[in-house]
């Protein structure tokens, strides 16, 4: 049921595109707007890599975000179709990754808010923002590697974002410290996270009073601490789901 849902809504992409193609649309609709509706109904990503084939990409088998396929949207034909799936993709994407790794989820979506913005109040071309956003995606798989560059497990890292921030009040730490204190924050919160901890104020509270001795323990400024602390709890909410599934 499933693959014939996926095989119809191919069909139905790929007629669509076909039929706007040799002119007979007859709605007057621009081939802009054709893929923006398109799009915009992909719901899940295996539409959006029909959509993809139904454009004259031919590798959906290609990893997303692979430098290969990066490559052949860039060099699409009708670049209105490239922005338009690019930006489908990259808030899939990011969206995806939020689950585990809140922090630097939110700055990759401030980016490509940022670009989108810029593109439609003019201020990029349509050859920039393509090169904008295909920056983000290297962006996104850079920020995938991250975590085996800097020793650190995928929790882990996501609780190391979660602290490190630009303030040099922060900074002054060193990189290693901010790495020990978020190792050990993400074995004392799996140790202690329970599947009701997003519901039950006795476990947050738990949970709040382990990551504030953390904190002290290292030397975090006191002052940087109550927003520290807030992410890491949004932080291990998300991962708390995560955990309870696996």
């Amino acid at each position: 049921m499933k693959m014939l849902k996926r095989l119809q809504g191919a069909k139905r992409v790929k007629a669509r595109l076909t039929k706007f193609e040799t002119g007979g649309n007859g709605k007057g609709e621009s081939y802009d707007s054709v893929i923006r509706n398109i799009v915009n109904s992909a719901i899940s990503s295996d539409q959006v890599v029909d959509i993809f084939g139904a454009a004259g990409l031919e590798k959906p088998e290609l990893s997303i975000l692979s430098e290969e396929f990066l490559k052949e949207i860039e060099g699409m034909k009708y670049k209105n179709v490239a922005i338009e799936l690019l930006k489908k993709l990259l808030s899939d994407e990011i969206k995806i990754r939020s689950k585990h790794n809140l922090a630097k989820s939110k700055t990759l979506m401030e980016m490509l808010d940022g670009a989108i913005k810029r593109y439609q109040n003019n201020l990029l071309t349509t050859a920039e923002i393509i090169e904008e956003l295909i920056r983000i995606a290297r962006e996104i798989n850079a920020a995938d590697k991250r975590g085996q560059d800097m020793g650190l497990s995928e929790d882990e890292l996501a609780f190391y974002d979660a602290l490190e921030t630009n303030d040099s009040a922060v900074k002054v730490l060193g990189d290693d410290q901010l790495r020990a204190i978020a190792r050990e924050i993400a074995d004392k919160v799996r140790k202690n996270a329970t599947i009701d901890f997003a519901i039950k104020e006795t476990a947050r509270a738990r949970i709040m009073v382990i990551v504030r001795r953390i904190l002290n323990k290292y030397g975090y400024p006191p002052d940087k601490q109550p927003a520290a602390i807030e992410l890491v709890m949004k932080q291990a909410e998300n991962l708390a789901d995560v955990w309870s599934s696996q």
